[in-house]
């Protein structure tokens, strides 16, 4: 990938990032992230897939409830919609090229302005793609996944696809019509559907069971109308417990297994894990990974960390190679990632306003999940960790254990094998072991 010469360079005192090693000093460059690094059997860039979230990085100006904007972006100034959004394509492009990030994902309304008025906004979207597919085309740049922000809007406040309205119902399909079209025509690998409003502030107000099953049919439309138009890539639901609504109907991964498991939608959607969102749900976010990959519908995640003193979604960049290597543990034995990867759905702080500061963002992240990566392999190539897992459940292996699992006892059974056995021996979890030997690893 390279940036082409010739644009204008919004970001012109930073150079390509590359890799330089671990005794590298130099923090415009990549200690751990080997691009091209074969780590169990496939390159380090195929592993991780990373991206970048154009909202975060192109749109979020640092504005706060209690303050005004902090970062002031030089290719907004254009009076001219159109205009604006293909500068504010060109600063993308150059920041994915200089970063050598293979991906990229957005929302409708991250690319291009919108107005009230539906068919400017449906022409305006249609041709920010011309425009965004020939970066594509020209940097090598590709789409992972594209989706419609059904929750800024003040029509919006009371939902989308589960809205008691049905006329803002068919606003909110608009929308995502226009934003598969969008990414079909980006050949993007997936679509996502993130809740925003999808839930309730109070249930004095709501009809529950009415609100699901609009969600559910709505979901289905949207699946039968993209794959009627050829796309053939994964659809992704991303779990939110609540913020900004009291209760989303996405809550966790378990609910979200649940829904589509019980509106048969299981065989196209698969879970976009983000962290701070498994933070919120009160579950780790190596939780809801192996939720996820227990059900087989791990597709995708969206990094970034909580504060642990803030009860919100702060979505600040990974910096824990302990949770991120524990993390890497569990994706790597689910067979890793195919349509999806590792999006940073993560901003820089208010006050770093420096031109760079995104940059050293996404460079210790991306050395984060490399780092973790390479724990990862480790641990499972050169650890006695699978095996004491393995032994923790041995007794289901063999003999009566073996014959429980597939159906052949009875509890009265059950009973009298523990009449036979008396009083079972106690066997270590070996956590603390476990702990050390990441650490050690680390």
């Amino acid at each position: 990938m390279s940036y082409l010469i010739g644009k204008k360079e919004y970001y012109n005192s930073i150079r390509n990032i590359v890799f330089e090693g671990e005794e590298s000093s130099n923090m415009l460059a990549f200690r751990w992230y080997d691009a091209n690094k074969v780590i169990a059997g496939r390159p380090m860039k195929d592993h991780l897939r990373f991206a970048c979230a154009y909202w975060h990085s192109f749109c979020n100006n640092g504005a706060d409830p209690f303050g005004e904007a902090t970062h002031f972006y030089t290719w907004n100034q254009n009076s001219d919609p159109l205009e604006r959004g293909k500068a504010k394509a060109d600063a993308a492009f150059e920041f994915f090229t200089k970063m050598g990030i293979p991906f990229y994902c957005f929302h409708d309304m991250d690319v291009i302005d919108f107005t009230h008025d539906i068919r400017d906004n449906e022409y305006r979207l249609k041709s920010i793609t011309e425009y965004l597919n020939k970066k594509q085309q020209d940097s090598g740049v590709k789409l992972l996944w594209g989706t419609a922000n059904l929750f800024s809007n003040k029509k919006y406040m009371n939902g989308a696809a589960t809205n008691p309205d049905f006329y803002i119902l068919t606003h909110a399909a608009l929308q995502v019509k226009a934003a598969i079209d969008a990414t079909i025509a980006l050949d993007g690998q997936n679509y996502v559907f993130w809740g925003g409003r999808e839930g309730y502030m109070s249930l004095i107000n709501t009809n529950m069971k009415r609100e699901k099953e609009h969600l559910a049919r709505f979901l289905s439309l949207s699946r039968d109308y993209a794959r009627k138009k050829g796309f053939t890539g994964t659809f992704f639901i991303e779990p939110k417990p609540n913020e900004p609504t009291k209760h989303q109907y996405d809550y966790d991964a378990e609910t979200v297994i649940g829904f589509l498991r019980q509106y048969d939608l299981l065989d196209d959607f698969k879970l976009n894990i983000e962290v701070n969102h498994a933070t919120l749900a009160g579950h780790s976010f190596t939780h809801e990974l192996q939720v996820a990959a227990d059900a087989g519908v791990l597709g995708s995640i969206d990094a970034n960390r909580g504060d642990y003193q803030n009860g919100w979604d702060t979505d600040q960049f990974p910096n824990n190679i302990y949770e991120i290597s524990e993390a890497m543990l569990i994706i790597l034995q689910a067979g890793g990632f195919s349509t999806g990867g590792i999006n940073f759905d993560a901003k820089i702080r208010r006050n770093s306003a420096d031109q760079d500061d995104i940059f050293y963002a996404h460079i210790g992240g991306m050395d984060m999940f490399a780092r973790g990566l390479i724990v990862a392999d480790n641990i499972l190539k050169n650890s006695d960790y699978k095996d004491i897992v393995r032994i923790r459940y041995a007794s289901f292996d063999s003999d009566k254990g073996r014959a429980f699992e597939s159906g052949l006892v009875d509890l009265e059974a059950l009973r009298d094998i523990a009449v036979d056995i008396n009083e079972p021996e106690l066997k270590s979890g070996k956590q603390e072991y476990l702990e050390n030997l990441i650490n050690r690893f680390i």
